[in-house]
């Protein structure tokens, strides 16, 4: 494997997790087959052979780049995922979107479940739905676009790609955003996971850490 095409940019690391800096476009868990096996678990079992099998604590959409949180543990790993079940980590997003968002500020709320005849699609479902809680400001209005900044409360599939672009959202979608926008596969989108807090496993201490948002 070419490390120089498989690299992965490490935040931090300590002896029981690291933080990576994930690109946009790459995957974050492998997935089926082998054209799927790239991606940030992979790249980080390379350069960490102690790492556990499975140590992704929460996963990036395919298009999302920004902070990643891998436990090289299991100990460490069931720790750092509970935090992100009890809603004990703090999260922010900085995305681009595709229009222009009058409102200054506000809180989302908008139940949703998988669609199973065009996965990976989210839909919209008041009855069936489970709820995504999403916090949003205004940061820039940049031409034609907003720049927003995003702290989800849940942590759904494809939260923040669906509360941007429904209306019952803010009703624009990411700029790039192939399945709710109207970007094409393959084209970057412009969320980026910019923030992370969370209490450290062992010393018990909030730590924080920022990415540098490439658009």
């Amino acid at each position: 494997m070419d490390k120089k095409n498989h690299s992965l940019s490490i935040i931090h690391r300590e002896s029981t997790f690291v933080i990576v800096d994930k690109p946009g476009g790459l995957l974050a868990v492998p997935g089926r087959g082998p054209h799927k096996q790239d991606c940030v678990v992979n790249r980080a079992k390379q350069m960490i052979p102690e790492m556990i099998s499975q140590p992704a604590v929460h996963r990036l959409d395919l298009p999302t780049s920004g902070l990643m949180l891998l436990a090289i543990d299991q100990a460490t790993h069931t720790a750092l995922s509970r935090q992100f079940e009890q809603r004990l980590v703090k999260k922010r997003y900085v995305a681009l979107l595709d229009g222009i968002i009058k409102k200054d500020q506000g809180i989302i709320e908008l139940p949703f479940r998988l669609d199973p005849d065009h996965r990976p699609l989210q839909i919209h479902d008041p009855i069936r739905g489970k709820i995504g809680i999403s916090h949003w400001k205004r940061l820039a209005v940049e031409k034609e676009r907003t720049r927003v900044e995003f702290r989800p409360v849940t942590g759904r599939t494809h939260q923040l790609r669906i509360h941007a672009a429904h209306p019952l959202g803010l009703g624009t979608p990411i700029v790039g955003d192939f399945l709710y926008g109207t970007g094409k596969d393959g084209d970057p989108m412009y969320l980026h996971a910019c923030f992370l807090e969370f209490t450290h496993p062992q010393t018990g201490q909030r730590i924080s850490f920022s990415s540098q948002i490439p658009f």
